[in-house]
């Protein structure tokens, strides 16, 4: 199998940290828990603090003493202190985590709010991948530093800076040794701990490959099986379960280093302090309890400056991913609705419009998809569109449904040009049914009310009747509420079909769109299509496109198209009698090679 990801670069995230004031937005309807947030987390910073203070007091005030009475109160004082430190830690961590949880689901509301109304152009030029990765990986990536990283860093940062400030007040000699021994101990921790992270980061790239193979394997499994793919397929996830492996090895065993040389750093840079603390304490400098504070107040700065680096990373990593969330969210939707939309007459007419239409798709600038198109469709009448793969049939419907706007020209329904129309209320006249229905992972009922949320179990009853599609739904093992698992597995391709002309019905839409309905089945299946089809398109302004020309013998009218040209048009006799392209495309399909080599020279 091909893997297309491998070959396209990733784009370099930026690792400004001052993305992350974007996000800012989305907290200012969250102040009051932000205000409560960042008061526990003063509150219990002052409290660590406050700490080494109770544990000076205990030890020159209680043990130094002896006397028991003072013993008490100091350690009553210290229970009472660990006491609030507690119940500001849980306020703390309540509220952050509540605040990054409720943040990062109102910014992935607001991005798929905002995909849902980009127009199909977009994802053409987009990878599909990479915009469903920002909405999950980077959103989740930013609840992590919303929901503690941040307030854990501005926490450690607050103990950092206080405990130096207790260090000087405590021992100034002591804190020049701190302020110049810590930098000495934690560079190298910094500078080893940084290839443990890139080797995380490379280990988490080669479980997403196992991963992407996984789902790759699986969701093509029967392509796997009817190649015989089996063993080399076994073969190639090996090798990235192996790498994987590879990877995790080694990043544990450089974690185990790093760690050994934390304890070696960090306890020894504690004993060079209690050495030369000690002989002040012997020389009567500073008390016993003075130089336990000290200790106690050194290692929160350690500790607070290496947890600080840490987070500095994640912070730096959620910075890019603010950039890719907030690009998507201010890209543009190409097609949007006029200030003042123009409204659609009622009742609806389906009379549709196309005069002088030139377009090319975004991903394709240079390849004119229609040239000077001219079509009108008077409202009840079936217009088919023929012709061969690329003419632009499928291009006449996409810019009807205003997936795209046109680059030259106008095309109007019911009198009212598209640009000036609402999309919306354009589209809600308007009903599809594509060559490869859309079946969701739902049930039978939910499908095919997809065409009209509102409408009640006995509207899509009927719908289902009129569809010819109750015969198999009612054999199903439970009717209309059986679940039809992903992308509608477990229909054959003319049930799917007839389910979304079903849809289609229940939309009741005044404009109804054939893309290829009948083109991938076979003839029983066709045979309850063609019937669907044909109630559905009663009363109904039709616009088919074909390349089985059976299926449109009985259009009013068909349309022979050719390279985005209208090349002919008339009825099926009529085109026959020509002798152009429509009668050699009928002729291939109904009399063989040698009829239609006849027909046109």
């Amino acid at each position: 199998m091909a893997r297309l990801r491998d070959s396209i670069p990733e784009r370099p995230a930026n690792r400004d940290i001052r993305q992350l004031a974007r996000v800012l937005g989305f907290l200012a309807p969250y102040r009051r828990q932000v205000a409560i947030a960042m008061v526990a987390l003063v509150v219990a910073a002052a409290c660590v603090l406050v700490l080494g203070q109770g544990l000076r007091r205990v030890i020159d005030g209680g043990f130094a003493s002896g006397d028991a009475a003072l013993l008490d109160a100091a350690l009553f004082a210290l229970l009472g202190v660990i006491v609030v430190m507690a119940i500001a830690t849980y306020t703390r961590f309540y509220f952050v985590s509540w605040i990054g949880e409720r943040v990062t689901a109102d910014i992935r509301r607001a991005v798929f709010g905002h995909l849902l109304d980009l127009s199909p152009g977009f994802f053409e030029v987009t990878r599909t991948g990479e915009v469903i990765s920002r909405l999950t990986n980077d959103t989740s990536l930013l609840e992590v530093v919303i929901g503690s990283s941040a307030s854990f860093a501005l926490r450690n940062t607050l103990i950092m800076l206080g405990s130096l400030v207790m260090l000087l007040v405590t021992s100034p000699k002591l804190t020049a040794l701190v302020v110049l021994g810590v930098p000495l101990v934690i560079a190298p921790i910094l500078l080893y701990g940084r290839r443990v992270r890139n080797l995380s980061r490379a280990s988490q790239a080669r479980v997403a490959d196992v991963s992407v193979y996984i789902d790759e394997a699986l969701h093509e499994i029967r392509t796997v099986q009817s190649y015989g793919h089996e063993n080399e397929d076994r073969l190639r996830f090996g090798e990235r379960v192996e790498q994987a492996f590879s990877t995790a090895a080694e990043r544990i065993r450089q974690r185990a280093l790093l760690i050994a040389l934390v304890m070696l750093l960090a306890f020894g840079a504690v004993g060079v302090i209690l050495w030369i603390g000690g002989h002040d304490v012997l020389a009567g400098r500073i008390s016993a309890g003075e130089l336990s504070a000290f200790v106690f107040y050194a290692v929160l700065v350690a500790g607070a400056f290496g947890a600080v680096s840490e987070v500095v990373g994640d912070l730096q990593r959620a910075a890019g991913a603010t950039e890719r969330l907030m690009e998507l969210l201010a890209t543009e939707p190409q097609i949007r609705a006029p200030e003042s939309p123009q409204p659609l007459p009622e009742p609806p007419r389906g009379e549709v419009k196309f005069e002088k239409v030139s377009f090319h798709y975004p991903s394709r600038p240079d390849a004119l998809a229609l040239a000077d198109f001219s079509l009108e469709v008077k409202p009840g009448e079936r217009v088919a569109l023929v012709g061969p793969s690329g003419a632009g049939k499928s291009t006449v419907l996409q810019l009807l449904l205003r997936y795209y706007d046109v680059d030259a020209g106008v095309i109007s329904l019911d009198g009212v040009e598209l640009r000036r129309a609402d999309p919306r209320a354009l589209r809600s006249r308007l009903a599809l049914v594509p060559q490869d229905p859309v079946i969701f992972a739902a049930s039978v009922r939910e499908n095919v009310r997809y065409g009209r949320p509102g409408a009640s179990d006995e509207d899509v009853q009927q719908a289902c009747v009129a569809a010819y599609a109750s015969e198999f739904i009612e054999r199903l093992p439970e009717g209309a509420d059986t679940f039809l698992g992903e992308r509608g597995v477990r229909l054959s391709g003319g049930q799917r079909q007839r389910l979304s002309i079903a849809r289609a019905l229940l939309a009741d839409r005044a404009v109804l769109l054939l893309d290829e309905a009948t083109s991938s089945l076979d003839a029983a299946s066709e045979h309850y299509v063609q019937m669907a089809l044909a109630r559905l398109m009663q009363n109904r302004t039709t616009l088919i496109v074909a390349h089985r020309l059976a299926t449109v013998q009985n259009a009013d009218r068909i349309v022979v198209m050719d390279e985005g040209r209208i090349i002919a048009t008339g009825t099926h006799n009529e085109l026959v009698r020509e002798k152009g392209l429509y009668a050699r495309l009928a002729a291939l399909q109904f009399l063989g090679a040698g009829a239609a080599a006849a027909v046109v020279p």
